[in-house]
């Protein structure tokens, strides 16, 4: 499988590069800032610099792919809602359908009120909403956009360790979240690129 990796340099995007290194696919990654490129060369693994918020470089990196897996951030700024847009309109001009990306909990729907998001209730243990708002943009454009779309919404996300074993929910968070480890993030990420069971779904993960 050739896949089109956005953020393949931050917490959990470098984790599914290797990932997807190890099994055999062959990676086009798009890399903002070329000293970041990591030592790592290997002949299925393809860097090109330039900007998600560019949708020539996006072109580039996509061109050849079979599907998208986006481990973009919210950087503080627009970056996550205005990429969003970018990235479909290249995916469609590219004729691809798969799209995985990485979220957040803040963005399920509340257990306690299930009319609201996490971020809106009680839940949520957040004092800004801010990067919630970001990430709610691009689910929703994703939702309207026609493409088989999975988002991963983890909970707490220190760097932790690889457990392997972790709990997951269509649309809500587990009940009595904890955290998730960026590798069990990654792993669970990466392994929905050969499942359809959260198509066009958001899934909470937490252990």
């Amino acid at each position: 499988m050739n896949i089109c990796l956005l953020g393949a340099t931050g917490r959990v995007g470098s984790i599914i590069l290797e990932n997807a290194i190890d099994n055999n696919h062959t990676v086009h990654a798009l890399i903002r800032d070329k000293d970041k490129i990591f030592s790592t060369k290997h002949p299925r693994l393809h860097y090109f610099e330039g900007n998600a918020l560019n949708p020539e470089d996006i072109s580039r990196a996509m061109h050849g792919t079979d599907v998208v897996i986006s481990a973009l951030n919210t950087d503080g700024s627009t970056t996550l809602s205005e990429s969003i847009v970018y990235i479909t309109q290249q995916m469609k001009m590219e004729k691809i359908k798969r799209i995985i990306t990485i979220g957040t909990a803040g963005i399920l729907q509340a257990r306690s009120e299930p009319s609201l998001y996490r971020f809106q209730s009680s839940e949520s243990k957040r004092k800004t909403t801010k990067d919630a708002e970001e990430h709610l943009k691009a689910y929703i454009h994703l939702k309207e956009s026609g493409l088989d779309w999975t988002m991963v919404c983890p909970t707490y996300l220190p760097l932790g360790e690889r457990m392997g074993v972790y709990r997951f929910e269509k649309e809500f968070l587990p009940e009595n979240p904890s955290s998730i480890s960026v590798f069990d993030t990654a792993d669970f990420a990466f392994q929905q690129l050969f499942s359809n069971q959260f198509l066009k779904s958001r899934v909470g993960l937490t252990y």
